[in-house]
């Protein structure tokens, strides 16, 4: 009873991630990746969900310290400066590590690939601690609004980080620069808007969701879709 228990508690976590690696994985074209990187850029998710932990419960009591809790500027700062740049910043951080000068980081899609399964890994993991908090009946919404989300933070960062990787490769370090940072920037603001508009209780803020989780959404596939096309050796 008990192995079965864990079982649909891993499965409602890990399964949504795993089917959105999977639909990433098929789409590049030119050149498959290692499985074994692609397991190991997805178990560096969890260090960066532990390091954001951390650096969020920091961040918190900081914000908590300065600002009243019951305004709106706590909320925007709680979630752009604290939640989304920690959390984005952390992924980035291990995609860099594991990634950027690996000899198969040889295509434009794999910038793409890299960073989402980073962000998938950083999710199960995060999904883990939800549903063992909160039970199964988070695991719908969490399926259909915060894995997508993840990934699409993470689609943002890996366009950009693609481009970057191609820009480094002709030896032109400023716009390599400029498009890592600004992977990191867009996927930032629209996770920390996501977060904002979730976090408000509001109508005009669960409108504001809506329309930002159809954006990303509709973005992400588009992306996907073009950059899968459009793939071609660095």
């Amino acid at each position: 009873m008990y192995s079965s228990t864990i079982s649909v508690y891993a499965l409602a976590a890990v399964g949504p991630t795993l089917l959105l690696m999977w639909i990433i994985y098929k789409h590049d074209k030119i050149e498959k990746e290692p499985v074994r990187l692609l397991v190991r850029l997805a178990l560096l998710g969890i260090p960066a969900a532990l390091i954001s932990m951390a650096l969020e419960g920091v961040g918190m009591s900081a914000v908590d310290r300065l600002l009243p809790s019951n305004s709106l500027i706590y909320m925007i700062v709680l979630c752009f400066l604290v939640i989304a740049l920690v959390e984005e910043g952390s992924k980035y951080l291990m995609l860099r590590l594991a990634s950027w000068k690996h000899p198969e980081f040889n295509c434009s899609f794999d910038g793409i690939v890299y960073s989402v399964f980073v962000s998938l890994g950083f999710a199960a993991f995060e999904n883990i601690g939800y549903l063992m908090g909160y039970g199964l009946s988070i695991a719908p919404a969490r399926a259909v609004l915060a894995v997508p989300a993840h990934m699409a933070f993470s689609i943002f960062m890996g366009l950009f980080y693609g481009r970057a990787k191609g820009y480094y490769n002709r030896g032109n370090m400023i716009k390599s620069k400029a498009a890592r940072i600004m992977g990191i920037v867009i996927a930032v603001l629209f996770h920390g808007f996501y977060d904002t508009c979730a976090m408000t209780a509001s109508t005009v803020a669960t409108i504001l969701f809506y329309v930002v989780v159809i954006i990303m959404d509709v973005s992400m596939i588009l992306i996907v879709r073009r950059e899968s096309r459009n793939d071609r050796p660095l």
